[in-house]
């Protein structure tokens, strides 16, 4: 139904018409990322003993050169060289990275009924295993929250500026106490996307450096703030520091493109509360391929739902191929309806995929919005839009590049502002704010971020039932019109008229990463089903 702001109804509709055509293509398939989360499910961790990612060496010789057995899955080849070596995982994986055990012959031994049965029985006990460790850190979480209770009004959150484990830690403390709420680390570069970056000449890392001096795969030694280990390390710290203040310590990550299947996997076993990931993103501002990206968040989306933690979708990418293709720029509004119409497809995707409203936070603007002319209108307008076209997702609020470099800083007025059209029900404030915090400058940035909420707060409870007017209403206009307008080109044109690309998705002398490293599933047996639910028929 038409509203003051246009067609909402017009617009979800479209959203979750698209979601629906491309999640159910998106389930159906595998890629190399999954293949390797699913070995990280199985107990697979670490290097070889060449330096390299183990799980990424033994997808890479199994299925690298063979889309027939990537489409296959590698559950159940590793599955039968357990059996038939009686080895343990990180010591089968050891050995089919150094060549001594080759996986395809294995994948022989499953057309017999008999050796399938048996596969598929230690593949499930391998998952069974897996999800017990999931399980147990959903119920640690919970009995967390009801013994130690959550932070007083919306949680406040900053990224961790450390590269390594050991003063990440020293500083995850000392945030801790400074008061905040919730702690993001940034995932490094994964062994994949610098592999692919050099090899396309679209890395900004010197080249003589080995792809895996750059990544989240416990590489560097000491380990990277990113890696599972320092993740882990985190988790225990941030209890132990929760305990001391009584009041609960959130863990976020946000990992790189490609990465999606893994950083799930490292969430559900190191209990991170916040997974940022946005395939939309990734295809747009990464390069990704699309149907590489959207897989990969399918199987991301099962895992994060297991696991109990909150999925966090960005405010939508700068979309800007329509305005290179025409030779003219777009207005704000209309940049920011594009971004909207995204962050749309994301969220209903995640709702497709089984994650419910109220464990999707989406981020209320977008990260350009403090470089605009007219920043105050054009985020309540921003925030209202979304209010109206999501009531049921809790929305976050995260601190640009633009707003530190502005004079006086604006982050804390703009954020009023929008705070203000972004309350819940009960009149509190939305539940994540992120502001960047360069070193000893916590305290201050925390209690202006807790300020700007409470004048928000106050404000809304003081202010019922205004609506939009002047430029607010212009642009939220202006952005839903232009958020209809993408999407039925996306519906009726494909991602060229997004990506301004060839129907192919890519220019010939700039592939999309990942395109070669994803295809359609050909095996019935699904390694993440629930060991515990009957078991359907076979093929």
């Amino acid at each position: 139904m038409p509203t003051s702001l246009g067609d909402l109804d017009r617009l979800s509709d479209l959203a979750t018409t698209i979601a629906g055509a491309w999640g159910a293509r998106a389930r159906s398939s595998t890629s190399t990322g999954q293949e390797r989360a699913i070995l990280r499910l199985f107990g697979v961790r670490g290097l070889d003993r060449a330096g390299h990612p183990l799980a990424a060496e033994v997808v890479e010789r199994y299925a690298g050169q063979h889309p027939e057995r990537l489409a296959g899955g590698i559950a159940l080849p590793f599955a039968m060289a357990l059996l038939e070596y009686d080895l343990a995982p990180q010591q089968l994986a050891l050995d089919v990275a150094s060549g001594a055990v080759d996986l395809a012959f294995e994948a022989e031994l499953l057309g017999q009924p008999d050796r399938r049965a048996v596969a598929e029985v230690e593949a499930r006990r391998l998952t069974a295993a897996a999800y017990e460790r999931i399980d147990a850190n959903r119920t640690a979480r919970h009995e967390l929250l009801d013994l130690l209770g959550e932070p007083a009004g919306p949680w406040v959150g900053t990224t961790l500026s450390r590269p390594t484990a050991a003063p990440a830690l020293e500083e995850a403390i000392g945030l801790v106490r400074d008061g905040f709420d919730l702690l993001r680390v940034e995932v490094p570069v994964g062994w994949e996307l610098a592999t692919r970056l050099l090899d396309a000449g679209m890395s900004g890392v010197a080249s003589d450096q080995d792809p895996a001096d750059r990544l989240g795969d416990e590489a560097w030694e000491p380990a990277p703030t990113g890696s599972q280990r320092a993740l882990a390390a985190l988790r225990h710290a941030l209890d132990e520091a929760a305990a001391e203040r009584r009041s609960y310590v959130r863990l976020a990550t946000a990992a790189p493109a490609l990465a999606a299947p893994e950083q799930a996997v490292v969430a559900a076993f190191e209990r991170v509360d916040v997974v940022e990931a946005d395939p939309l993103s990734e295809i747009v501002a990464g390069r990704v391929d699309p149907d590489r990206a959207l897989a990969d968040h399918a199987f991301a989306h099962r895992l994060i739902q297991r696991g109990g933690a909150t999925l966090l979708v960005g405010a939508g990418p700068l979309v800007v191929a329509p305005d290179l293709a025409r030779g003219l720029p777009s207005d704000p509004a209309t940049r920011a309806g594009r971004a909207l119409a995204l962050q749309l497809l994301g969220v209903a995707i995640a709702r497709a995929d089984g994650l419910p409203a109220d464990r999707i936070v989406v981020s209320a603007l977008p990260t350009w919005l403090t470089d605009e002319p007219d920043p105050i209108p054009s985020a309540v307008a921003e925030v209202s839009v979304r209010r109206e076209l999501l009531p049921g997702h809790l929305l976050a609020f995260a601190e640009t590049a633009g707003a530190e470099r502005a004079h006086p800083p604006a982050w804390p007025y703009l954020i009023t502002a929008a705070l203000s059209r972004g309350t819940t029900s009960d009149g509190a404030p939305g539940p994540l704010l992120l502001r960047t915090t360069p070193t000893g400058d916590g305290p201050r940035r925390l209690h202006e971020a807790r300020s700007a909420a409470m004048v928000a707060a106050e404000l809304a409870r003081s202010v019922r039932g205004g609506q939009l007017e002047g430029a607010a209403l212009a642009h939220a206009k202006g952005a839903v019109s232009a958020a209809i307008a993408t999407l039925e080109r996306l519906a009726d044109g494909g991602w060229p008229s997004v990506l301004g690309e060839t129907p192919s998705g890519a220019r010939r002398d700039r592939p999309r990463l990942g395109a070669d490293a994803v295809t359609e599933r050909t095996e019935s047996f699904d390694p993440l089903a629930d060991p515990t639910a009957p078991v359907q028929g076979r093929r």
